[in-house]
């Protein structure tokens, strides 16, 4: 049986939020880590998936980040970001940010950007970043960041993540 739509809301979800999970894990992303400073200096880092490009001019990209994330004050309150693009050869890397209660930059190479948020060493891109919106949506913040600065290492092979597990890119 049909049920009708009202106009201007969305209907109840038919899954759980495994099955979304699991649904949004058929999705290969590449992996990211975006980095910061808080207002302090402290350095601050995690591993993304959820990152995309917006807009060519201005140069725009997005990512998200959940409300209950630890980092959330230094992310919303600071001007500046880093996005780091991992290569297939950092899984460490992505698994390290990725893990709580841990110092994340522990043993990792990096310097500083023009902004000084974290550049990570041998990163496939890396996208320094004004933090020009947030917007709330859901359990996550969606963060725009206009990029000021970019760099790449041409044909650097990208971590990528898929279904739960991380993988290396195999040209076609």
């Amino acid at each position: 049986m049909h049920t009708p739509h009202r106009k201007g809301t969305a209907l109840p979800p038919t899954f759980s939020s495994a099955e979304f999970r699991s649904a949004l894990g058929m999705f290969a992303t590449g992996v990211t880590i975006v980095t910061a400073r808080t207002a302090q200096g402290a350095l601050v880092g995690l591993t993304a998936s959820s990152f995309n490009s917006v807009s060519l001019s201005p140069p725009l990209v997005l990512w998200s980040l959940s409300k209950a994330a630890a980092s959330m004050a230094t992310f919303s309150a600071g001007s500046h970001y880093a996005i780091n693009i991992l290569r297939a050869e950092q899984l460490d890397l992505a698994k390290q940010f990725a893990t709580p209660g841990v110092d994340r930059f522990a043993g990792v190479k990096y310097h500083a950007g023009s902004t000084g948020a974290p550049l990570l060493d041998g990163a496939a891109a890396t996208f320094e970043c004004f933090n020009r919106s947030r917007y709330e949506e859901g359990d996550h913040v969606i963060f725009v960041g206009e990029v000021e600065r970019c760099a790449h290492h041409a044909g650097a092979s990208p971590l990528l993540y898929h279904g739960g597990k991380f993988y290396a890119e195999h040209p076609l």
